[in-house]
């Protein structure tokens, strides 16, 4: 078999292997359907029994039943709670001064789909509503004071400053125990998804008390759409000084008991530096309590109710006679943005640009995306970034590309001398195999190196769609013309004469839509198809099928990938096939291109004659 169709076999059968991997070997699981909601579980007090404690604070057993919340009593006066607005750039919502949540948030810059009157994404929601999800905060009791003492998730809190929550004008909020406490909570949010809460309180009485600060995500149910996608991460994310957790909905609640937090739990206790909360494909909910300041966090799941939570809790507070105590977080709840984010690392949170799911190639992840989001900023437009992400790639790969199509050629130059030592060798594999590495050490030809390149373009692959699949800036990012979203599948099909009648194609995921392939996997079957035309098409029978087929095979399969990782394929193809006929070219052997083609046009009919 010729060396140069061995490295191309080779190529397409590992890249074969890796669509396999992600396609058949990990298929998206099918959704599970979210437990029933139990009203039961609400009003269920944890067991006190065995409950760790420190200096008379409960670590868990509060905090564990703090915001059970069921679709009881509690949500009809929820609804009529009082609110206070929130009116951002970015943001729009409102809290709930019934515990004086944070728990109706809606994001101004991104809509549900690309249609032009689509609806906003709402990511928090208040109980009663389906997939309800917000923040909540209080404290726990210690030193002598009880549940009643302290503010909680129901406690119905007063407006003293501000109508509206906006970038400029923080809105404070009051609560007096009756029995010596004062509490207040100042709510700020600044320009971008971040938003910062102050708790404190001041001690009129004579006795000197303690309590400690705690903040809580709420998230009843496992979301609707959650992609359930291998390449994704959605659940929990936790960071804790160097360590990074990437936690699924069912690890959380397949967890083990933890005796201090009386529920399913998994616990980081004397975190110095970390945020914990719960990440979807494209917005987080993440709590970030003072960083160095030493606080534990957990994450727990209530069965019954089928509520998760994410917990933080702050060291607890010596709050003496006549004195104030307080205690300031920040909660970020938007958009992953890789710009914000990293503001926000840069501004002291702690790896906070991690909690993108760059996965195991981060090494490679990072660095394209940054390079991505570079010429998308210079071109402003993400498919001509991509077509100069591809360029840029292949340019450093230029020295082991040439040294691979150099080799290339220069095993086209043997091949008159190794069919002759195959007559020599005749049936003596051995003979043959030692003549063969004679004559590549005689001539200085390493007949592997052509499949270097192709080989490091497997893991640059597989991390440049990661980027386009988990990244937010190629959510609904637009090239030109039809293909409006470069994230999802192409929208084009002969039914649609490619995006030239004005109505849609097949729905993407649909048999419909694999029959009918866009001009995009079109595009990629011809430039594949082009690639091979440049060398003459194997001898072997069986070679022959494989090459014929796989370029339409790898069509099909992949026309229900990301537009844009498949705009990078097309680039991808073009440019290696211009560089291969170049370098071949310069060496001496001249591609017969058209020669190749007509060859087995020819071949096709004179294996048919009524053809």
């Amino acid at each position: 078999m010729d060396d140069q169709n061995k490295n191309l076999i080779l190529a397409t059968a590992l890249s074969f292997v890796v669509i396999l991997i992600w396609f058949v070997l990990f298929p998206p699981p099918e959704p599970e359907a979210p437990l029933t909601t139990d009203s039961t579980e609400a009003q269920a007090p944890v067991p006190s029994g065995g409950i760790a404690t420190e200096g008379g604070v409960p670590l868990g057993s509060d905090l564990a039943t703090a915001d059970a919340t069921a679709p009881t009593e509690t949500q009809s006066t929820q609804a009529d709670a009082p609110r206070v607005a929130i009116e951002t750039p970015r943001l729009a919502g409102s809290l709930s001064m019934l515990g004086g949540r944070i728990d109706d948030l809606s994001l101004k810059d991104y809509n549900t789909t690309n249609d032009a009157d689509a609806d906003i994404v709402r990511m928090l929601a208040p109980v009663g509503e389906s997939d309800a999800y917000y923040a909540v905060y209080g404290w726990v009791p210690g030193g002598g004071l009880d549940a009643a003492a302290v503010p909680g998730p129901d406690t119905l809190w007063t407006v003293t400053q501000g109508d509206t929550l906006s970038a400029n004008s923080p809105v404070t909020l009051q609560w007096d125990n009756g029995a010596g406490l004062l509490f207040e909570r100042q709510i700020a949010v600044d320009e971008q998804f971040m938003f910062t809460v102050t708790q404190s309180v001041t001690n009129t009485g004579d006795t000197d008390v303690r309590a400690a600060p705690y903040g809580m995500i709420a998230h009843h149910g496992i979301p609707d759409d959650i992609k359930n996608f291998f390449i994704l991460h959605e659940g929990a994310v936790a960071q804790a000084g160097d360590e990074l957790l990437e936690i699924n909905w069912d690890d959380i609640a397949e967890a083990d008991v933890n005796a201090a937090w009386g529920r399913p739990a998994i616990v980081q206790d004397d975190v110095q530096n970390g945020w914990v909360g719960f990440t979807e494909h494209y917005w987080q909910a993440i709590l970030i309590p003072g960083q160095g300041t030493g606080f534990d966090q957990a994450l727990t799941y209530a069965p019954r109710a089928d509520v998760y939570r994410a917990i933080t809790r702050l060291p607890t507070q010596d709050i003496a006679a006549g004195a104030t105590v307080s205690v300031e977080t920040q909660f970020f709840a938007g958009a992953k943005e890789w710009e914000v984010l990293r503001s926000y690392e840069s501004a002291g949170v702690e790896n906070f640009i991690d909690s993108i799911d760059w996965g195991w190639f981060f090494f490679l992840t990072k660095p394209i995306f940054w390079l991505l989001h570079e010429l998308n900023l210079l071109i402003g437009n993400m498919g001509w970034a991509i077509i100069g992400l591809t360029l840029i790639i292949k340019a450093v790969l230029v020295p082991l590309a040439y040294k691979s199509y150099v080799s290339m050629a220069k095993m086209k130059e043997l091949q008159p001398q190794m069919e002759a030592l195959k007559e020599k060798a005749g049936e003596d594999r051995q003979k043959l195999q030692q003549g063969m590495m004679e004559l590549y050490k005689k001539e200085k030809v390493n007949p592997a190196a052509g499949c270097l390149p192709i080989l490091l373009q497997i893991p640059i692959f597989f991390s440049l769609y990661k980027v386009i699949f988990v990244t937010i800036e190629l959510r609904h990012a637009p090239f030109f013309g039809p293909f409006q979203d470069l994230s999802a599948p192409d929208p084009t099909s002969i039914i649609n004469l490619w995006g030239l009648l004005p109505f849609a194609g097949p729905e993407p995921g649909s048999i419909m839509a694999l029959i009918f392939i866009g001009i995009l996997p079109l595009l990629l079957g011809i430039s594949m198809w082009l690639q091979q035309k440049l060398n003459p098409a194997p001898t072997d029978p069986t070679q022959q099928m494989i090459f014929a087929w796989m370029p339409w095979i790898f069509m099909f399969m992949l026309g229900s990938f990301a537009s844009g990782l498949v705009v990078y394929w097309i680039a991808n193809n073009v440019i290696t096939f211009t560089q291969q006929y170049l370098i071949m070219r310069s060496q001496g052997y001249k591609p017969d291109l058209l020669g190749n083609i007509t060859s087995g046009l020819k071949k096709k009919v004179a294996e048919d004659p009524k053809k």
